[in-house]
């Protein structure tokens, strides 16, 4: 299995996708694609505004986009065309997943050991009530989706799942966190387990 904490290539391939879908609704700017990105992936996919403008142009010049509108002060409202929409749906349907993970949480987790246990265990009460917080916010949306305050449509649907998976993601967070604050290096380690800790402490070997 191979599982990978960063890809460049793949966040920039992952955006560009995220922003056809995005259009696919409708019509939209850079700025309310930014918002939406914010509102609706950012949980999960989040985007600086930079690289999705950055991002437009070269949907632009691929053809896959085109401007729908002018605004105010040049702003610019883009439409998906149909090579765009043909290619979110190959994405979709045959594009490999990429399964990158990129979670700070994870990878400070690594290097707890060099953290007093009274810094960690504030560290993780931290953690634990963040992740809570995301995860209720998350059931909020899919409660309110359940009521059907957002309609029926397809995309209401698909939004309704991508929450669940938010919900889940994030409460297992919520549930890591308070488990590490009671296991090492959280708390003292006895026994035969206190010695490799504090001989990698005093930079022993």
């Amino acid at each position: 299995m191979d599982v990978r904490f960063t890809s460049e290539d793949g966040e920039a391939v992952s955006l560009r996708h995220g922003l056809l879908g995005l259009l696919a609704e409708g019509p939209a700017s850079g700025y309310d694609l930014a918002r939406r990105f914010e509102e609706h992936l950012g949980p999960v996919w989040p985007a600086q505004h930079p690289k999705i403008y950055a991002e437009l142009s070269r949907l632009s010049d691929a053809g896959m986009i085109e401007v729908d509108s002018h605004g105010p002060r040049g702003r610019k409202a883009y439409r998906i065309t149909e090579t765009g929409l043909a290619e979110i749906r190959r994405w979709l349907t045959e594009e490999k997943v990429d399964h990158t993970l990129r979670i700070e949480s994870v990878l400070r987790s690594f290097f707890f050991w060099l953290m007093e246990p009274d810094d960690l265990q504030a560290h993780l009460r931290r953690e634990q009530e963040f992740f809570a917080e995301i995860a209720e916010v998350a059931r909020g949306y899919a409660a309110a989706k359940d009521r059907g305050d957002f309609g029926t449509s397809g995309q209401t649907r698909s939004m309704r799942v991508a929450v669940e998976a938010a919900t889940r993601i994030y409460q297992a967070l919520a549930d890591w966190a308070e488990w590490a604050r009671t296991v090492p290096p959280a708390v003292p380690a006895t026994g035969d387990d206190a010695a490799p800790a504090a001989r990698a402490a005093d930079g022993e070997t």
